[in-house]
């Protein structure tokens, strides 16, 4: 059954929230990294929900780095050869990249009318390609349960993993602070759309982001 949560939550708050996290995640730019920056100045610490706090640590991330957020996205996931940080749902789930869970996720994106656009230099298992994903879902209105199968099938338990993998990655600072937000929100979603993790037994990772850049850094 679903969570009453899913249809009382704003679902522009919740469609807006996805877009700017597949933003950051996808291609930030200056001006939206300047503009986070400036979102919540004068905001008061007091409120202990994780995902406000996660917003205001967010944000004062946001204002101490600047645009070096665009050489760390870089250093994290850009490179000749192997990125340090590869957020794919198939990197995550099978261990490769263009694995069989992006095959399944493209039949699934068919059956929703979506496909990549032309042009994207991301492939659609990436986080934030994902992100965007539940974005256009929610735009246009469809079902709770569309969403909760979407989101089951292809945003929980893996992200968990990723979002750990960036946070204690020693580039990262603007983006240790976008995984926490990140990990908050997914954990609202996951509540609110009654999605549990996959178990472990569900997985196999033969090699994590961490294990290979132990493996290029030797």
């Amino acid at each position: 059954m679903l969570s009453q949560a899913v249809v009382d939550f704003p679902q522009q708050e919740r469609a807006d929230l996805y877009a700017l996290v597949a933003a950051l995640w996808l291609a930030p730019d200056a001006a939206l990294v300047q503009a986070l920056a400036s979102s919540a100045e004068g905001s008061g610490a007091a409120d202990q929900d994780p995902l406000a706090q996660s917003w205001l640590a967010l944000a004062d991330a946001a204002r101490r780095c600047g645009a070096t957020a665009l050489t760390e996205h870089d250093a994290l996931f850009c490179a000749v050869g192997t990125p340090r940080i590869n957020p794919y749902q198939c990197f995550y789930v099978a261990g490769w990249l263009m694995d069989k869970p992006l095959a399944l996720l493209r039949q699934d994106l068919e059956r929703l009318g979506l496909a990549r656009v032309a042009g994207a230099t991301e492939l659609e298992d990436h986080l934030g390609a994902l992100c965007e994903t539940m974005h256009v879902l929610i735009l246009r209105q469809a079902s709770p349960q569309t969403q909760r199968d979407f989101f089951g099938r292809h945003l929980a338990g893996w992200t968990t993993r990723c979002l750990d993998d960036i946070a204690t990655a020693p580039e990262a600072d603007f983006f240790r602070a976008l995984a926490a937000f990140t990990q908050a929100f997914l954990a609202l979603e996951a509540e609110a759309l009654a999605v549990e993790a996959p178990p472990d037994s569900d997985f196999a990772l033969p090699r994590t982001a961490a294990r290979h850049a132990d493996t290029t850094t030797s």
